[in-house]
């Protein structure tokens, strides 16, 4: 039995999710500043993805249990409390920006966000892998404080296109379920290959 396009748009949230990463001290693109210790670069790599397998887990429970429409209510819900939660327990901020916003209340990145996705952006079009797409940047954040700022690109992928492709593709109930809850979308027109999104981290240090 083929998959229906509503099964595929389903898959395509998880498929995404799986696939993950004022004074300017340090700036730097693939790899941790010096002025980082190795442990809280691995740490910092492991919240971004606590944060994608978490939401993952609660998507796949609503697809199988609920059904492919239930999966958007369910993202909605689940990824702002994912992120405040592990903000939280960790002292950080995390949550997810895209080049398209979808999501209006948190999806909408500020000025080193859009930083960091322009850097994407380039270095993409200079054959970078995107698995290698990380940016890091160590801030001054006043009284003697750092802050570190990180992102891990989140690439677009072929089941990604039954909600991120031409509006023209996305099937009827999925398209009145997505306007339905995301009034403001814009995040339609993607291909394969392109950058969605990114995880993004602010860090005291």
């Amino acid at each position: 039995m083929k998959n229906s396009p509503l099964r595929l748009s389903a898959s395509l949230a998880i498929a995404l999710l799986i696939l993950t990463d004022t004074g300017t001290l340090r700036a730097d693109t693939g790899t941790a500043p010096d002025s980082v210790e190795p442990s809280v670069a691995q740490s910092t790599r492991a919240i971004a993805g606590q944060l994608l397998n978490q939401l993952g887990q609660k998507l796949k429970t609503a697809m199988t249990t609920d059904g492919p429409l239930a999966a958007v209510s369910v993202c909605k819900e689940a990824a702002p409390s994912i992120a405040k939660s592990l903000s939280a327990e960790h002292g950080i901020q995390i949550t997810r920006v895209g080049t398209k916003v979808r999501n209006s209340k948190m999806g909408v990145p500020n000025t080193w966000q859009k930083e960091a996705l322009s850097q994407f952006e380039e270095r993409l079009s200079q054959g970078e892998k995107p698995a290698d797409l990380e940016y890091w940047q160590v801030i001054d954040s006043g009284n003697g404080k750092r802050e570190l700022h990180y992102a891990k690109a989140i690439m677009v992928q072929p089941m990604c296109l039954s909600c991120h492709g031409q509006a023209s593709d996305i099937s009827t109930p999925l398209a009145e379920k997505i306007k339905l809850e995301y009034p403001e979308d814009q995040a339609t027109g993607y291909s394969v290959g392109k950058l969605r999104g990114a995880v993004v981290i602010t860090k005291p240090l």
